[in-house]
C-alpha cells in the first residue's frame, strides 16, 4: 500500500496553484485537533492523499471543495469509521492519538460526525433518540439544556424522530451529538435542503455551541454560508489540501472560489 501513495505522490508533481503557502494557521497556539499527513482508502479507491491541517479549540472550520474532493471521507477518517480506512497518517486530538482508536474509543474521546442523512432512529421519539445518546457515559449536555437551544424539539419531544421536517430531523441529529460530552462536532453538508430560514437557525446553534468552546468542522456545498459562519477554511481538491487559511481569505478570493469551489 506504501508503493500506492509514492506513486501518488509523485503523479501530483503537476503544476497548480499552491493557495495553501498562504496559510494563516495561527502557529502561536498549540493546535486542539492535529492532522497529519493522512491517507485513506475506500477499497482500491485512493480517497484522501496527504491531507494534513491543524484546528484549535472553539473554532468553526469550513472543509470545502467540490463533489468527489474527499470532504465526507475526511470527516469520516476523523471519526475512525470502518470505512474509508486510514492506512497512513497521524490525527492527535488535545494530545491523544485518535489515529490508532477505534470509532467507539474516538466517539469516547469527544468526536462525533453528524452524518448527511442524519441517521434518526425510527420508531424512537425525539426524546427517546436523546435518551437513547446518553445511555452509556461520557454523558454531555442535559435533555432540558438541549430543549432549551432547539425549542422546536421540546414541542415535538413525543413526536417520532423520523416524522419531523427536515430541519427539525437536522436539529435532532445536532442535539444528539451534544447529548454526548464532545470536543470536536463533524457535521456533514447540515444545509443540505433545508430553506434559508431554518439555515439560519442552525447557524445560530453553531455560534452557540461555539461559545461553548466546542471546536466544530462543517462540510458544505453551499460554501458562502459556510465561510460566512467559518473562522478558518480547509480547501480540497482531488484529496489533497489546495488552501489552509483564514475564512475572509476564500470570501475576498475570487479566483480562488472559482477554481476550487465554482462559485
Amino acid at each position: 500500500m506504501s508503493d500506492v501513495v509514492g506513486e501518488a505522490r509523485q503523479r501530483d508533481q503537476r503544476e497548480r496553484p499552491d493557495f495553501s503557502k498562504n496559510a494563516n494557521m495561527a502557529a502561536t497556539a498549540p493546535a486542539f485537533l492535529s492532522v497529519h499527513d493522512i491517507h485513506s482508502y475506500y477499497g482500491e479507491s485512493y480517497i484522501v492523499q496527504g491531507v494534513s491541517f491543524n484546528v484549535h479549540e472553539g473554532e468553526i472550520l469550513a472543509l470545502l471543495g467540490r463533489n468527489g474532493a474527499g470532504k465526507t471521507s475526511t470527516l469520516r477518517t476523523l471519526a475512525r469509521l470502518d470505512s474509508p480506512s486510514l492506512t497512513y497518517g497521524e490525527i492527535w486530538l488535545d494530545h491523544r492519538h485518535l489515529h490508532t482508536m477505534s470509532s467507539h474509543e474516538a466517539a469516547v474521546a469527544g468526536v462525533v460526525l453528524v452524518p448527511e442523512d442524519r441517521r434518526i432512529i425510527p420508531g424512537l421519539t425525539v426524546e427517546e433518540n436523546l435518551q437513547l445518546a446518553q445511555i452509556a457515559e461520557p454523558i454531555g449536555w442535559s435533555i432540558e439544556r438541549l430543549y432549551d437551544l432547539f425549542p422546536r424539539l421540546g414541542e415535538r419531544r413525543v413526536q417520532e424522530g423520523v416524522t419531523l421536517s427536515g430541519g427539525e430531523q437536522q436539529m435532532l441529529s445536532i442535539a444528539r451529538a451534544l447529548a454526548r460530552d464532545i470536543k470536536v462536532l463533524l457535521l456533514d453538508e447540515p444545509y443540505e435542503g433545508l430553506a434559508p430560514v431554518i439555515v439560519d437557525e442552525i447557524e445560530k446553534t453553531l455560534e452557540v455551541i461555539k461559545q461553548q468552546g466546542i471546536t466544530t468542522i462543517l462540510v458544505e456545498q453551499n460554501a458562502i454560508r459556510a465561510l460566512e459562519l467559518a473562522d478558518r477554511c480547509v480547501i480540497l481538491d482531488t484529496g489533497k489540501v489546495v488552501f489552509d487559511g483564514s475564512a475572509k481569505e476564500v470570501l475576498d478570493n475570487k479566483e480562488l472560489r472559482e477554481e476550487y469551489l465554482a462559485v
